[in-house]
């Protein structure tokens, strides 16, 4: 079984960066030509020490990829929250504090034991830091982008507005395409008041 030491915990100030290691996770394990290889270096990207995954591995962080985007893809905070609790029921444990043996900061983990299956960490980690975001803002943890044609999903760790996109280049996009469209949408009504007023 892997040793590799599982890095950040799922409160403070490392909520952002499980949000993130876990957006970056879904969109990579959603691609058709993803194979272990492609995953151990989005793990390497957020800090992992050399991860080594199997076959089995990759079909696993597959199954669990599905049940976080059943959450994030939630339209209500209440459907979002039943959803979660769904989730952590299925995959976390008791929570824990671990430093790996003396190698590492202490931090929490809810996987089975330091050396679980790379699934069971990453569902148990990603469950608990959206949680943690639905709770702190009191709305859906993130979302599929809004932008057409773009399926990517986001996690939104920001105190704003609520987010909408997966990235600035989408909603760059998004905006644009809303401005085009407004000259057209205002034609056709002015057409259609036009035609109404002839009718008459």
């Amino acid at each position: 079984m892997d040793t590799t030491h599982r890095w950040h915990a799922v409160s403070g100030q490392s909520v952002r960066s499980v949000a993130e290691r876990t957006a970056d996770l879904l969109n990579t394990l959603a691609q058709e030509d993803a194979g272990p290889a492609q995953i151990e270096e989005v793990l390497r990207a957020h800090g992992e020490s050399e991860p080594h995954l199997s076959r089995t591995d990759l079909r696993c962080l597959h199954r669990a990829a599905a049940q976080l985007r059943h959450v994030l893809r939630a339209s209500t905070t209440e459907q979002a929250a039943e959803r979660l609790n769904h989730l952590l029921t299925a995959t976390a444990h008791p929570p824990r504090l671990t430093d790996h043996g003396g190698t590492t900061h202490w931090h929490l983990h809810l996987d089975s034991h330091d050396d679980a299956p790379w699934a069971e960490w990453a569902a148990s980690s990603a469950g608990m830091c959206l949680a943690l975001l639905l709770s702190d803002r009191q709305r859906p943890p993130g979302g599929v982008c809004a932008a057409h044609g773009c399926a990517r999903i986001f996690i939104d760790t920001g105190s704003g507005s609520p987010r909408r996109h997966c990235s600035r280049r989408c909603a760059t996009r998004a905006r644009v395409a809303a401005h085009r469209a407004a000259p057209q949408n205002s034609a056709s009504t002015a057409t259609a008041s036009t035609s109404t007023s002839w009718s008459s």
